[in-house]
């Protein structure tokens, strides 16, 4: 797992980390799609927001073929026939299963002898300062959190099948519960450096770093509870007009939805199914599978607002007394034991827990646990160029996508980190999104 930035290794440290990174990713991978599900479920689509397993297995393969061999070591096309069916941009989900894709057996053949192809290349490749795609080892990052990425979706999309659990449920570590000592934590006003220009393996988007003075807020010191949700439900949130934006009681009343996904009232109390498992739903842990519209009624009902992402950011990564911007909430490099993240279990942890990974401001969980909706449309950030395509940021710029930031139990620590913006449509509830709130002084 990386420890330290990229930059700050030889060539040959770096090779050896992105064999051993890649590795991980796969075998990850597989452990989503072999042994976990009979053939039959790996080629269905559970729901038409999600790609056949089997879709997103050979994508990978597809995907690494195209950036590690073609393009960084110059080989020519292994199955050049099968480019567009993996392609996300050629054909939405909703049809992938009608395309001739290949069968599970032969998408891990493809996905293995690319891999070998990879490793063996890799030996070749330099990792030339002068050429930005292979800086730093950049364009393996890239496919290496690109892997992660699709595991985390391969994850939703075991979230939304019906059936007996095909996923282990490892038993909850012992964690230590320390309460928070306040509710809400001030940020004062002030400058920060926002986004990354000297992270290796940042994104596009992240890129380049810059300025923002950001006015004094409160920010909650953890993401929003079960619990605090249910008194949003119960004092008859979803009903109160009030608390909703137009397009947001536009989507309760055509969706008909009345409390976040999975969850089912039973009597007086609540259950929720998680991969396969119908449960209480824990009072205490982070609440999760709600979309931006139920995040900000929510918001708006406890008289408060989503965070933006500079807010977000800032109570993530400043140092007031370096004023510096971390990498992590609680330092530069990563440390086990402060974040649920990497998929160790398949659920957040409860409130109190990870104490450890709290910013300089003793902001709590902003890494881990659930991605956290902000009130902020996807854009670039000024001087923003796109590289090595396109398709993976720019295409996306504009207001029908919010930022999401600081990953959830389901992300890989290697494709997260305090700079990492994701984004989604407001509507989207089978990820693993959840929030916190924020106030103006």
């Amino acid at each position: 797992m990386l420890t330290a930035p990229a930059a700050a290794l030889s060539e040959d440290a770096l090779k050896e980390l992105v064999a051993a990174e890649l590795t991980a990713a796969r075998d990850r991978s597989l452990g989503l799609t072999t042994g976990a599900l009979p053939r039959p479920e790996l080629t269905a689509q559970v729901s038409p927001l999600m790609s056949p397993l089997v879709w997103d297995l050979a994508h990978v393969g597809n995907y690494e073929e195209l950036w590690l061999l073609r393009a960084a070591a110059g080989t020519a096309p292994m199955r050049p026939e099968i480019d567009t069916l993996y392609d996300a941009f050629e054909h939405p989900r909703a049809e992938r299963p009608t395309l001739p894709l290949l069968a599970p057996d032969d998408a891990r053949a493809y996905i293995a002898e690319v891999r070998a192809k990879v490793l063996d290349s890799l030996e070749r490749v330099r990792f030339d300062t002068a050429d930005p795609l292979t800086s730093g080892g950049f364009v393996y990052g890239m496919v290496v959190q690109h892997e992660h990425q699709h595991d985390e979706t391969m994850l939703a999309t075991h979230q939304l099948r019906r059936g007996e659990p095909a996923l282990l449920d490892r038993a909850a570590p012992d964690l230590p519960v320390s309460p928070a000592p306040a509710d809400e934590v001030l940020v004062p006003a002030g400058p920060f450096v926002m986004g990354s220009s000297d992270d290796p393996w940042a994104y596009d988007n992240e890129r380049p770093g810059h300025v923002v003075d950001v006015p004094a807020y409160f920010i909650d010191t953890e993401p929003v509870t079960n619990a605090a949700y249910q008194r949003f439900i119960e004092d008859g949130g979803y009903d109160e007009r009030r608390w909703w934006t137009d397009a947001g009681w536009q989507w309760r009343n055509a969706s008909g939805k009345r409390a976040p996904a999975f969850w089912t009232r039973e009597g007086s109390s609540w259950v929720r199914r998680r991969f396969g498992r119908v449960e209480p739903v824990p009072p205490d842990e982070a609440v999760q599978h709600v979309c931006w519209y139920e995040a900000d009624a929510y918001a708006r009902w406890a008289g408060k607002r989503l965070p933006t992402e500079a807010e977000w950011e800032k109570a993530a990564r400043h140092d007031p007394e370096t004023g510096r911007s971390r990498r992590y909430p609680w330092g530069d490099t990563w440390e086990e034991g402060r974040a649920n993240l990497g998929q160790r279990l398949l659920h957040p942890t409860g409130a109190g827990t990870y104490a450890s990974g709290a910013s300089a401001y003793g902001v709590r969980k902003l890494m881990g646990d659930v991605w956290e909706w902000t009130s902020s449309d996807f854009h670039g950030y000024p001087g923003f160029r796109s590289f090595p395509y396109k398709e993976y940021s720019e295409v996306f710029f504009g207001p029908e996508y919010k930022v999401l930031r600081g990953g959830s139990w389901a992300t890989h620590p290697l494709a997260v980190r305090g700079s990492f913006r994701n984004w989604d449509y407001p509507i989207r509830r089978q990820i693993f999104s959840g929030f916190r709130c924020a106030r103006s002084l």
